[in-house]
C-alpha cells in the first residue's frame, strides 16, 4: 500500500461529465490499494453537497473553491508573464499550501495527476515521482478551436494551444509515466513532443456496464407520442454546444419533414443562452437531470455529431452499453473500439447524418440489432478495471523493486 498525492483539476464527484467520469473511477481505483490524499477543485456550487461522498476514498481532502468569472480574469496575467491562460486560472494559494504541507508531513510515494494544469502544483519537487494523466492533448484542442473561430479569438485560441503544448512538454519530461485516452492522443503527442515517446502510453476509458445497462427498468420521459432522438453531455462546452447547434439547424428540419413526431432532445446539465434558445417545439433542453438513464432506455436514436472531439467521447460508450443504437461523428468513432455497422453507425456530413438516422428508424429490427452488438461490445471491450489497471506497473513497481524518482 502507497501513500498517493492525487491532484485533479474538477471534484471527481458526481461521475456526470466526459472527465469527472474518467477522474472517479481513477480515484475508486487507487484507493482500493492505496492510501490517497486528494487535492481537487470545485466548480459548481451544486457539486457542494458531494464532497462528503469523496471521504470513503481519502485519507485527507482538500477542496479549492474556484468562481469561472474570477478565474477567467486571473487568467489574463499569463498574457504578461508568456504562460497559458489555462494555467493562473488554475492557480490557488490554499491548494498550494496544501500540498506542500501533505509532500512534507506525509511520506508520499508518488504524486497521480489528472490534467497537465495540476502539474504545477508539484513543479517545486522535482525528485517527486508523477504519473500524468493528461487524458487528451488539451494542447491540439486549442488549436484546433482556432480554426473554427475569427479573429481575436482564434489567435487567442493559437496562442493557448503554442503555450500550453510547451508546458505539456515540460511535465511529461518530468514525468516516469504520461497517459492518454487513446492510441490516437498517445500518438498525436509523440509526434508534437518527440523527445517524451519512451514514457508514453495509453489507458483507455471504460463504462460502468452494471449501471448503464438496458436491464434497468425506469418510467419514460417522453411523451407518448414523441419519437426522440437524443444527445447527452454538459452543455456549457464548446464542441456539444456546436455539435446540437448543428443538428437543430441543419439535420432536424429535414428529419421533421418525414418524421413529423420527432423530437430533439438536449439531455445535459448547464445549457448556455445559445442552447436555450434552441429550445421550440421539436426541440427540448432540459438542463440538469437527475439521472441520463431513463432519456438513453427510452430514445430511438442517440447522436454525437461532434465535428470536435478528442479521445473518446463518455457519451457514446454509455449509450452503447444501454443497448441504443448510436450514430457517432467521424471524429467521435476513429476512438472507439468497435466496428461500424455492426456496433454502431458513422456519419460525417448532413446528408450522411439524414441517411443514417432515417435508416435506423425505418427499420427498428436493424436499431435493436445494432444495440445489442453494442452491449456486447462494451462488455467485451470496456471494463473500468482492466483499462485502469495500466497504471498499477508504475505504482506496484515502486514497491517491488523501489524504483528511482525520475527528476
Amino acid at each position: 500500500m502507497a501513500n498517493l498525492l492525487y491532484l485533479v483539476h474538477r471534484l471527481p464527484y458526481p461521475p456526470n461529465k466526459g472527465d469527472k467520469v474518467r477522474s472517479y473511477h481513477l480515484l475508486k481505483h487507487l484507493a482500493a490499494r492505496h492510501r490517497v490524499f486528494l487535492g481537487t477543485f470545485i466548480d459548481d456550487p451544486q457539486d457542494e453537497v458531494h464532497i462528503s461522498a469523496l471521504s470513503r476514498y481519502c485519507v485527507d481532502l482538500h477542496v479549492a473553491r474556484l468562481v469561472p468569472s474570477i478565474a477567467r480574469l486571473a487568467s489574463l496575467r499569463g498574457l504578461l508573464t508568456q504562460q497559458a491562460l489555462t494555467l493562473p486560472y488554475y492557480r490557488n494559494a490554499a491548494l498550494q499550501a496544501w500540498v506542500d504541507r501533505t509532500l512534507r508531513e506525509q511520506e508520499i510515494d508518488t504524486t497521480v495527476i489528472f490534467s497537465s494544469v495540476m502539474a504545477s502544483y508539484v513543479q517545486g519537487s522535482p525528485h517527486l515521482r508523477k504519473l500524468i494523466d493528461f487524458v487528451d492533448v488539451d494542447s491540439a484542442k486549442w488549436t484546433q478551436y482556432a480554426s473554427k473561430h475569427r479573429w481575436p479569438m482564434s489567435w487567442l485560441y493559437r496562442r493557448e494551444g503554442k503555450h500550453l503544448l510547451a508546458f505539456e512538454r515540460s511535465v511529461a519530461m518530468q514525468a516516469e509515466r504520461s497517459f492518454f485516452v487513446t492510441d490516437n492522443e498517445s500518438d498525436l503527442f509523440c509526434r508534437l513532443a518527440p523527445e517524451c515517446a519512451d514514457r508514453v502510453e495509453a489507458m483507455c476509458n471504460g463504462v460502468d456496464a452494471d449501471f448503464f445497462s438496458p436491464e434497468h427498468v425506469f418510467p419514460s420521459p417522453y411523451r407518448e407520442e414523441d419519437l426522440p432522438v437524443v444527445f447527452t453531455g454538459a452543455m456549457d462546452y464548446w464542441p456539444n454546444i456546436d455539435a446540437v447547434t448543428w443538428f437543430a439547424t441543419e439535420m432536424l428540419p429535414q428529419l421533421e419533414q418525414h418524421w413529423p413526431s420527432l423530437r430533439f432532445y438536449i439531455v445535459g446539465r448547464s445549457p448556455t443562452p445559445a442552447v436555450q434558445a434552441l429550445a421550440r417545439r421539436q426541440i427540448v433542453v432540459t438542463g440538469t437531470v437527475p439521472d441520463v438513464r431513463p432519456y438513453l432506455r427510452h430514445a430511438a436514436v442517440v447522436v454525437a455529431p461532434l465535428r470536435l472531439a478528442r479521445g473518446i467521447q463518455n457519451k457514446v460508450l454509455e449509450a452503447m452499453a444501454m443497448g441504443l443504437p448510436v450514430v457517432a461523428s467521424q471524429e467521435c468513432s476513429v476512438a472507439v473500439d468497435a466496428i461500424p455497422e455492426r456496433d454502431f453507425l458513422t456519419a460525417g456530413s448532413v446528408p450522411e447524418y439524414l441517411s443514417q438516422i432515417e435508416r435506423l428508424l425505418r427499420e427498428p429490427e436493424r436499431a435493436a440489432a445494432i444495440g445489442l452488438a453494442a452491449r456486447q461490445q462494451v462488455l467485451a471491450r470496456y471494463s473500468w478495471k482492466a483499462h485502469l489497471s495500466g497504471i498499477d506497473a508504475y505504482l506496484d513497481a515502486k514497491l517491488r523493486q523501489g524504483l528511482a524518482p525520475v527528476g
